[in-house]
Order: C-alpha cells, then structure tokens, then sequence
C-alpha cells in the first residue's frame, strides 16, 4: 500500500470539543495520518458552523478518509453526509446522543438544539460503512434508541456494554478497540 491509500483518520469531537483525556486524543496520538477537526471559536452550538468546520477538514484531504465520531460528532458527522458527496471509506459513530429526548442537566434543551439546526436527526443511510457503537447505560441515549439509529444509517451496531457515555467521566481515556475499528473500516473499499 503506498502512503497516499492509507487513510486520513478525521476526528469528530462533540459538542465539549477537545479533551486532553478523551479517547480520541489518544487515538489521534497514535494513529498516522490523524487531523482533528478544530474547536470553534463562535457559534459553538451551531449545528451549520459545525458541519462546515468538518467539511473543511475533509476538503483539504486527499485519499481516503476514515471519520471517527463520538456523542455530537456522530450528529455532526451524519448531517455532513447528508450534505456533501466526498466518498468516505467508513466511519466509526460512537456513543451518538438523543437530541430528541430532553438530555440530563448540564446539556442544551430540546429547543436550543432545534433552534441551531440540529433536529430533526437525519435517518437516511449513510454513503459510506458505519460502526455505530451503544453503551448500555449512557445517560445521554438508551441502547434501543442508539439501535434504531444505527439500523436507519445502515450502520453495523456494537454494543460496547455498560461503558457510559464512553469519555473520560465514564472512566475513558484510551479505549483500544477505537484503533481496531479504525483498521476495519479503512480496508473497507480498497482497490
């Protein structure tokens, strides 16, 4: 495989943006070939400023991409494909939040992610393979509302158990089977 086939790895962080004990700091540490999309300095919940911010990201790569996604990312991620036709060898979609569900204190009302352009959630296939993956109890989505999700985005569902909402408060810094995902997903396609 020459360097230009291996695939650019995009982080996708949520809404909280980057954090130094995130897993997916450390995957973008330890992976190749890793941009992470910035934080916003404006607009940080719009959904828009968001979608064009991963847009450039992607614009700028050429080769193959792998997206990895966690909580908003995935939302951000999903609205982007429904947006732009750049092919994607895959994307991993984890732990994706119920914005159609009042979120626990702390999170932006219903109507403050309605009013930024982030409902309704698109539920179109994907254009590209997906491995979404559920927690059994992540506070910010029940496992059958994540597997609905999944099953409208095409996407293959894992269930990751009893793994929060899979950051650092849930007990993740690394999480090794992101990097396994991320192999799996940029063979898919190759020529």
């Amino acid at each position: 495989m020459n360097d230009h086939e291996i695939p650019t790895t995009v982080i996708v962080p949520g809404l909280r943006d980057h954090v130094a004990e995130h897993w997916q700091t450390h995957l973008a540490g330890t992976l190749p070939n890793t941009r992470t999309v910035p934080p916003l300095e404006h607009d940080k919940l719009s959904r828009a400023a968001r979608v064009a911010a991963l847009d450039r990201v992607v614009s700028e790569i050429v080769g193959p991409v792998v997206l990895v996604a966690h909580s908003a990312g995935v939302l951000i991620t999903v609205h982007w494909a429904q947006r732009h036709s750049r092919p994607i060898r895959g994307a991993l979609l984890a732990t994706p939040p119920d914005f159609e569900s009042p979120l626990p204190d702390g999170y932006p009302a219903p109507d403050e992610l309605s009013d930024n352009g982030w409902l309704p959630v698109p539920r179109k296939p994907l254009p590209f393979p997906s491995i979404v993956v559920a927690s059994t109890n992540d506070p910010l989505a029940r496992l059958a509302q994540v597997a609905d999700m999944a099953r409208d985005w095409g996407g293959r569902l894992v269930d990751a158990g009893a793994v929060g909402h899979l950051n650092p408060a849930a007990g993740y810094g690394p999480w090794p089977p992101a990097e396994e995902f991320v192999r799996e997903l940029g063979r898919m396609d190759e020529n």
